[in-house]
């Protein structure tokens, strides 16, 4: 029964948070996001490591949650705005891009099955991916790391008991 109810909620979860995420005005999202990703990158942007950002422009799209912005590097930090010409763009669905900034994905698998699409400027697309593989889930602040880890082994395990459940019901059929 538990089963049956995480993969409905994994299932329909991010359908939930699509209208709080539409009806929050984008200032506060772009507060919440600037504060987020420079915590997370902290020691990425001390030490340079996102310097090819400068005057590039990356467009993340959570397709299923309506959740879009566009980051830049501005002053040595992390800049979100709403309304830029993106040079790249990466767009996927919550619970696949939660498990592959949980390490749970390949980023390689979801791009071949088209459930992760990468357009745009594919040399700095690539720089991007490789930044984000290179990152160590160590250096995420434990706070962040522990709920990303504990909510992806949630996700995770909702699409395996979903993927069964399916499964069990084109045998049934046959």
């Amino acid at each position: 029964m538990f089963e049956q109810l995480r993969a409905e909620l994994v299932k329909k979860g991010p359908g939930f948070l699509a209208l709080p995420i539409f009806l929050t005005p984008f200032p506060l999202k772009k507060a919440f996001l600037q504060q987020l990703l420079n915590w997370q990158f902290r020691h990425a942007l001390a030490e340079g490591e996102l310097d090819f950002l400068q005057a590039r422009h990356l467009g993340i799209e959570i397709a299923d949650v309506g959740l879009r912005w566009i980051t830049t590097i501005e002053e040595g930090q992390l800049k979100v705005v709403q309304h830029a010409e993106a040079d790249v763009w990466f767009r996927g669905n919550a619970n696949d891009l939660l498990l592959v900034a949980a390490r749970k994905a390949d980023p390689d698998m979801l791009f071949f099955q088209r459930r992760l699409v990468i357009e745009g400027d594919t040399e700095l697309g690539l720089e991007v991916k490789n930044l984000m593989d290179a990152l160590e889930l160590e250096a995420m602040p434990t706070a962040l790391r522990t709920g990303l880890q504990q909510l992806a082994a949630f996700v995770e395990a909702g699409m395996k008991q979903d993927a069964k459940a399916a499964q069990a019901r084109a045998e049934s059929v046959c």
